[in-house]
């Protein structure tokens, strides 16, 4: 079995380097023939990198601790499902879940824009040089099929892994951070052949929303886990290791705001194209972090030798994409300009400036230890005050933007019209501000900013709504509910980004909630006594003990009054695990009230013999909001990324005008 791994392997990197210098002398040489062998070899790559990946799998499922992957992140008690999530627990196997999709997604991506020869041609060695980096580094510097004489058990999982969201939140980050290999190398391809229009952008437009959706997605699934695993009472610590997933989330989204200036009016073509390499170089620099082991993370692996290669690779990565950008400047630019500082391209652009701004501080933020250690001999740690205050600089703005720029208009707007238009939004933005000053909201300015801005927010996304159902209504005699849908089916882009923008407001407003206005008690209590917290009693009302197969648990009960009203009960405690051995973790119990909207978090930080436990319990309003966030903007996504016919003959259209017969990639 190891023996299969290995080969597959380097038949994987055999194909990919095949592809990479195969598919660079066709591009230059222009041989269809070993255009279509380079393209080929690269979805050939997939091939066997799956059957790589089959094997290790296996070898997982099978506990067979022949091999040292397998030793090392599993043990004979652990539960199938995270035998399986081992694949990607590990810093061998998570490489080799990222050829995996990487040689997937680029083999499908090629294979839809086949018909796009010119394009394509350069795509393909651009995907073969990453693939053969990592294919690279699979085989030579960290093999996930390396053997030992195989002991009878083996070290386990770390118990914070052994959980049911990390079954699916380290794929959907690898999703989104492979996926945006996808743009960029169409972008790159484009710069390659010259053929700096629109067509790039037209093909990856849905292969950039899915890699963006993905990552989105995998981080809240990540903050849902640090919030109900880790147990320190919050669902985001700025940890460099979470921040280098949002970094190039933050780079994807404005790139997609930035394109559809482009597509609407030509402009912007040198900053999509930096927008979209930026992306993909955090990507790099993501993994990076995360397997050099150069920080102190929860998520992070140890220290490794890898971390020069990466490093590396980045470096070439940055410098090769840097030089090709300002090799092709005279093609990039454009002689649409900026008609005026009100219009909807303008706010496009400041919204891309601060996303990009907010970028780049927390990339200074996460670097800065790095930096100061290799000048110093001391790292440097930058506090989470430094992190919140560009958030709340940054990202308030970013939220009122969010706001205008669905209402104004394209080219130029007049301040009448803009009275006009903004008058009811504002007006609830008002009325919600002096709602929240009455009701005692007011002691924390962010978060009263914050929710004066959502609900402006909400207030032009609800009238967009109601004007273009109403239109429908009125054109078409549909009923009401009728017109509504068709609205949407009709311009799912449109409205499928609307419904994104309300997600980000509702995670706006659970973010404000659940950390200007929580509650925090810490207290020492004996069996039958009680703390109080915001509004509630708690009181400890027993400690049971039980076993599984992995470990041994522990929990706290305690009951919750909110007055004299028993609301319910929770249980806390601590978990220590056999396999491995002498790893215990906090097991917080967490009550949701769903009447007020607030969470009950309770953490037994210290369980002493006695019986008698330290807890700390925190109120936090409104934090289910964020987790509501979630599932809104998968729909919107999902509703953007849906085919739609009138749109895709649009887009062909605009690709035979642009000079090639191919239909954009669905």
């Amino acid at each position: 079995m190891p023996q299969l791994g290995r080969a597959a392997l380097v038949v994987s990197l055999a194909l990919v380097a095949y592809a990479l210098i195969a598919g660079a002398a066709a591009a230059v040489t222009r041989r269809r023939r070993l255009a279509v062998s380079a393209r080929n070899a690269l979805i050939a790559a997939f091939g066997s990198t799956v059957v790589a990946s089959t094997v290790l799998v296996v070898a997982l499922i099978r506990h067979d601790f022949a091999f040292t992957y397998v030793a090392s992140h599993t043990s004979r008690a652990l539960p199938t499902r995270y035998a399986v999530s081992a694949f990607w627990g590990g810093q061998e196997g998570s490489l080799l879940l990222w050829l995996l999709v990487l040689t997937g997604l680029g083999a499908v991506a090629v294979w839809l824009n086949r018909r796009s020869r010119d394009l394509v041609v350069w795509v393909v060695p651009v995907i073969a040089g990453v693939a053969t980096f990592f294919a690279w580094m699979l085989v030579v510097v960290a093999s996930p099929f390396a053997t030992q004489r195989a002991p009878f058990d083996g070290a386990g999982l770390n118990p914070s892994l052994q959980n049911p969201y990390m079954v699916a939140h380290p794929p959907l980050l690898y999703l989104g951070y492979v996926g945006l290999t996808i743009p960029f190398a169409f972008a790159m391809g484009a710069l390659l052949s010259g053929q700096t229009d629109e067509r790039w952008i037209v093909a990856t437009r849905r292969w950039t929303l899915i890699a963006w959706t993905a990552l989105g997605i995998g981080q809240l699934l990540g903050a849902h886990w640090a919030y109900q695993e880790v147990g320190w009472g919050g669902y985001y610590a700025w940890d460099p290791v979470e921040n280098a997933a949002l970094m190039p989330w933050l780079a994807a989204t404005a790139y997609l705001h930035s394109v559809m200036i482009q597509e609407k009016r030509g402009m912007l073509k040198i900053w999509n194209v930096i927008l979209v390499s930026l992306a993909f170089c955090l990507s790099l620099f993501g993994t990076f972090l995360t397997r050099s082991g150069i920080v102190s993370s929860i998520h992070s692996f140890t220290q490794s030798s890898i971390g020069g290669w990466f490093l590396g690779f980045i470096v070439v990565v940055v410098v090769l994409t840097i030089g090709l950008i300002f090799y092709r400047l005279p093609l990039l630019k454009t002689k649409t300009r900026l008609e005026s500082l009100v219009s909807r391209e303008a706010t496009f652009l400041y919204n891309n400036l601060l996303l990009v701004a907010l970028c780049l501080t927390i990339l200074w933020g996460v670097t800065w230890p790095i930096i100061t250690e290799a000048v110093s001999g001391e790292a440097r740690v930058v506090g989470r005050p430094y992190y919140d205050f560009f958030l709340r600089s940054f990202g308030l703005p970013l939220l009122l933007l969010m706001g205008i720029g669905p209402l104004i208009a394209w080219r130029k707007a007049s301040l009448r019209g803009l009275g006009k238009t903004f008058a009811w939004p504002a007006g609830i933005a008002v009325l919600t501000g002096v709602v929240l000053i009455v009701l005692g909201a007011g002691s924390s300015t962010p978060g009263l900013i914050a929710y004066t801005f959502s609900a402006f927010v909400l207030g032009t996304i609800g009238l967009e709504f109601v004007r273009g159902t109403r239109a429908r209504h009125s054109l078409s005699s549909e009923d009401w509910p009728r017109a509504f849908s068709s609205l949407i089916a009709r311009n799912r882009r449109r409205y499928g980004g609307y419904i994104v923008h309300a997600a980000i407001v509702l995670l706006a407003i659970g973010i404000a909630g659940s950390s200007a206005y929580q509650h925090v008690t810490d207290k020492k209590l004996a069996r039958g006594e009680s703390l109080n917290v915001g509004p509630y009693t708690l009181t400890y009302r027993a400690l049971e003990r039980s076993s599984n197969a992995n470990a041994t648990e522990v929990r706290a009960v305690l009951d919750i009054r909110r007055g004299t009203q028993l609301v319910g009960t929770v249980r806390s405690g601590k978990n220590s695990y056999t396999e491995p051995a002498g790893t215990v973790s906090n097991e917080v119990g967490i009550h949701t009230n769903y009447l007020t909207g607030e969470d009950i978090f309770v953490i037994a930080e210290t369980v002493y013999g006695n019986g008698t436990v330290s807890f700390r319990v925190l109120v936090k309003p409104l934090v289910n909001l964020i987790w509501l966030a979630g599932l809104i903007f998968l729909l919107g996504s999902l509703i953007t990324l849906w085919p739609d016919a009138r749109e895709q003959r649009r887009l062909a259209t605009r690709y035979a005008e642009l000079g090639s017969g191919a239909s954009p990639a669905r």
